[in-house]
């Protein structure tokens, strides 16, 4: 996915705050063997940008000043309420060195499985994405996994999956993670009829005949 990056020459807070006025949002580019870059971009462009998922995920092609560069998306500011970028991080890629990054995961034929299908369940993704470690070259823009064969009792864990070639996951603390749940869905309470019981509370709840007016007594 490729965008466009302006050198930007001025930074601090009131450098940042007339650069968003005018319809570009500040960033930086770090990492690598090269120096920290200030960049500008345009604030309107990266907003789309951002709604696209491999701008979150895959290895970006930068043009600046006429030359491409290979980045990744590491960080973006939000403003609280505005719906307006405050600032944004990339950092450099390097061919011959390993990088860190989440994966989102693209999970398919659910719908399909015996257990969706015939055994009353529904299949909960636990989690969306996942941490891997490999060469640019290798970073998948997401990676596709088939429920299709999802069982009643059952559970799909990382190590179930097949990661792309080159590619490896990075966990902190549970070394093999459930990634989709299979949860029984609960069957509705039938509720029987009892006509006796019916017929009770109908009686107790009948209104009380009304007592006829008294007369009143004749005049002499």
């Amino acid at each position: 996915m490729k965008f466009v990056a302006f050198e930007r020459a001025k930074q601090g807070t009131g450098a940042s705050r007339r650069l968003r006025i005018s319809g570009r949002t500040p960033g930086i580019i770090y990492g690598g063997s090269g120096t920290p870059e200030l960049v500008e971009l345009d604030h309107n462009a990266l907003w789309h940008a951002l709604k696209k998922e491999a701008f979150h995920s895959a290895i970006l092609d930068m043009e600046k000043d006429g030359k491409a560069s290979k980045v990744l998306l590491r960080d973006v500011q939000y403003h609280p309420f505005k719906q307006l970028v405050l600032h944004i991080d990339f950092q450099r890629v390097e061919a011959d060195h390993k990088l860190t990054m989440k994966v989102p995961l693209h999970y398919s034929g659910d719908e399909l499985s015996p257990a969706v299908k015939t055994e009353n369940c529904v299949a909960n993704h636990v989690l969306t994405e996942i941490l891997v470690s490999c060469l640019p070259a290798d970073l998948p823009e997401f990676i596709a996994i088939d429920l299709s064969g999802l069982k009643k009792g059952s559970s799909l864990h990382l190590n179930d999956i097949t990661l792309p070639k080159g590619v490896s996951a990075v966990t902190h603390g549970v070394k093999n993670p459930v990634l989709v749940s299979v949860v029984v869905v609960a069957a509705p309470e039938v509720v029987v009829a009892d006509p006796a019981a019916d017929a009770k509370a109908a009686k107790a709840g009948a209104k009380p005949a009304a007592k006829p007016a008294a007369k009143a007594p004749a005049k002499k």
